[in-house]
């Protein structure tokens, strides 16, 4: 039975998955929409407004009908939630045959990923929340597992891995600060001076190399992947 109040959360560590209950509680008339069409309207809802512009009762109102009767599907927004985060994930490209190169395979993918969050700002906000991984996620930690494999690290440094992509897809999926994206380095490092941080004023005065730049993302990506999946020598 949902808490009293509608947008009440029960997220936590004990917390059960929507995708291990029905889909719908079995009390109450036939169903009248599918977890698919609700997490669709949700998203539609955060797309348009926020995150907060999802809410239990704005969802139920896009599909004409009580707030009540979402519960007949799920028990907390914590689930709706879920359900959005796992039903965007379902645009991400359909998986290829591997290319020769397994580390440029996952930064397409990331690529991919960042794309998705550009398409979808909210999701930074739900990513602070944590989910449970869906039918969706579980495929995508699958494939980036599979893409792994080539590199011959272990278990654990590939779900490390996989925890990187999505934190370097966030950081870089975030909108520069207005106040500071104008500023020239010198402004933004006004205090900066030769005698105390001598490191710091040779890198903001270092002549920058010709030809073009690469891509900080993607350089980024590899780097971190290639420094984690790859043994020296």
């Amino acid at each position: 039975m949902p808490d009293a109040t509608p947008e009440a959360s029960t997220a936590g560590p004990t917390r059960p998955s929507v995708w291990t209950r029905p889909d719908r509680g079995g009390r109450g008339p036939q169903p009248e929409h599918s977890r698919e069409a609700i997490a669709a309207a949700a998203v539609a809802l955060a797309d348009a407004g926020g995150l907060g512009a999802a809410t239990m009762r704005a969802v139920a109102a896009a599909l004409g009908t009580a707030a009540a009767s979402l519960y007949r599907y799920l028990s907390s927004r914590d689930d709706l939630l879920d359900l959005m985060v796992d039903a965007v994930l379902a645009e991400l490209p359909p998986e290829q045959p591997p290319g020769p190169d397994w580390l440029e395979d996952l930064v397409d993918l990331g690529r991919a990923q960042l794309d998705l969050h550009r398409r979808h700002p909210w999701l930074l906000e739900a990513g602070l929340r944590g989910t449970a991984v869906g039918p969706h996620g579980t495929d995508h930690i699958e494939r980036c597992l599979r893409l792994m494999a080539p590199a011959g690290a272990g278990s654990a440094a590939r779900m490390e891995a996989v925890a990187l992509i999505t934190g370097v897809v966030s950081l870089f999926a975030r909108p520069a600060p207005v106040d500071t994206r104008a500023l020239a380095p010198a402004d933004l490092f006004a205090v900066a001076s030769a005698d105390r941080h001598p490191h710091l004023v040779a890198a903001l005065t270092r002549p920058t190399p010709p030809g073009p730049r690469p891509d900080l993302f993607e350089h980024t990506l590899r780097s971190v992947l290639r420094g984690l999946l790859v043994e020296p020598g």
